[in-house]
């Protein structure tokens, strides 16, 4: 029953594609509706979706040559189908990963290629598709996010700390994408306790995020509601999808889109652990609850103070919707210099009924931003400094991978 309920919701949002819908834009959507139905998120979610976008631009450049190949080498296949071999590759990386959901692959698969004429092009495109996604999951296979978690909480004897681990502490040490290294763009610290910026922050936070809150008005509680975790990089696969339509971008720029996006999602998720774990900074519910002791008179403290979200189980500093917001804005405006010029819709992963519309991709990722602080579960601080590392991150990207062949 529940193959079902994703695979409806899955063909319906076909259904709603856009005319000139690729088989790049196709297969993001099913890559999206896999890890869906194997209930997959944060972390391993973007090196999924790194993994497919990859794969499918060394695939379509392996045919096609327009743009530099990530890890395939050799001579271009010219007389293979470059849908084929996309096509391929996506599905050859999902089933890899997610065997489970073998019947939601093949189905999107034998949709995808059925109208690729059959014949030694598409056999051929099929079998590069294959070749390239092996190298992938190669290059992928230590990159250090399947490590064991030998996380050490820092504790004094006798003395009660949580005792949820955190997420995925060791893509702190994870192999990035392109960069040379998880601390490569690592910030520096946050503002001292005593600081007016922490004041300021703290005041904003605990004004604006509480649940018994003062100032936040109810559409932006109801906003809040909308930006789960779930809906943050969803959103901007889906905002890409519609620059690209609105740009009329082909399957070659298509590829290194949405690969150049992925790869620097994916990395979000490894630089801002590095720098989540290097600096520790407490949480909101932490701070506020304690602020007597930051030696900061302009903090007061608030014992009863608790969140309208959910505080996630890693340090706070920076945000990591932060740094996802200021990578993916950042990487669409490079790629397609005319982005801001196109509205953006962001839709409900669970509840396609439930949207927000943005005029620009920069007013989606405000609010982004906006949201963490509404939630309480962010200082300001720490979203500014997240959306500069987001940029910084994006800019090495696209000048260091995905160039276009001389």
């Amino acid at each position: 029953m529940k193959y079902t309920a994703v695979a409806i919701g899955f063909l319906m949002s076909f259904a709603t594609c856009t005319s000139n819908a690729d088989t790049i834009t196709d297969w993001n959507q099913t890559a999206i509706g896999v890890l869906k139905a194997a209930n997959i998120a944060g972390n391993p979610w973007t090196r999924s979706m790194a993994m497919v976008h990859v794969a499918m631009s060394d695939a379509v450049n392996s045919v096609q040559g327009r743009y530099a190949r990530y890890i395939a080498t050799g001579d271009l296949t010219r007389d293979a189908s470059a849908e084929a071999a996309a096509a391929s590759a996506a599905r050859q990386i999902l089933l890899q990963l997610y065997p489970g959901q073998k019947a939601l692959i093949e189905e999107a698969f034998t949709t995808s290629t059925k109208a690729i004429p059959d014949g030694a092009g598409k056999t051929s495109g099929i079998a590069l598709g294959e070749k390239v996604a092996a190298l992938v999951q190669a290059d992928r296979a230590a990159d250090g996010t399947s490590a064991p978690d030998t996380y050490r909480p820092v504790a004094t004897p006798g003395v009660w700390i949580p005792t949820t681990p955190p997420i995925m502490a060791q893509y702190a040490q994870a192999k990035p994408w392109v960069l040379k290294s998880a601390d490569q763009f690592r910030p520096g610290p946050p503002p001292q306790l005593t600081s007016a910026i922490y004041a300021r922050d703290y005041n904003e936070t605990k004004s604006l995020g509480g649940v018994r809150n003062t100032t936040r008005t109810a559409e932006q509680s109801d906003i809040v509601k909308f930006w789960t975790q779930a809906n943050i990089s969803p959103a901007w696969q889906e905002a890409a999808r519609q620059i690209s339509a609105g740009k009329g971008l082909g399957l070659a720029e298509n590829a290194r889109l949405f690969a150049l996006l992925n790869m620097a999602m994916a990395n979000t998720f490894i630089n801002d652990w590095d720098a989540k774990f290097t600096y520790n900074f407490w949480r909101p519910v932490t701070a506020i609850r304690n602020g007597d002791m930051d030696g900061n008179e302009a903090t007061e403290r608030d014992a009863g103070w608790t969140p309208s979200n959910a505080t996630p189980m890693h340090p706070e500093y920076p945000s990591q919707a932060a740094i996802v917001a200021g990578v993916s804005a950042r990487v669409l405006e490079l790629v397609v210099p005319s982005a801001q010029s196109v509205p953006v819709t962001a839709t409900d992963l669970d509840d396609p009924t439930k949207k927000r519309q943005f005029a620009s991709i920069k007013q989606l990722a405000d609010e982004q931003c906006n949201v963490r602080v509404w939630g309480g579960i962010h200082f300001r601080n720490s979203l500014d400094v997240g959306v500069d590392m987001g940029k910084r991150i994006a800019d090495y990207m696209v000048e260091h991978s995905h160039k276009p062949s001389q």
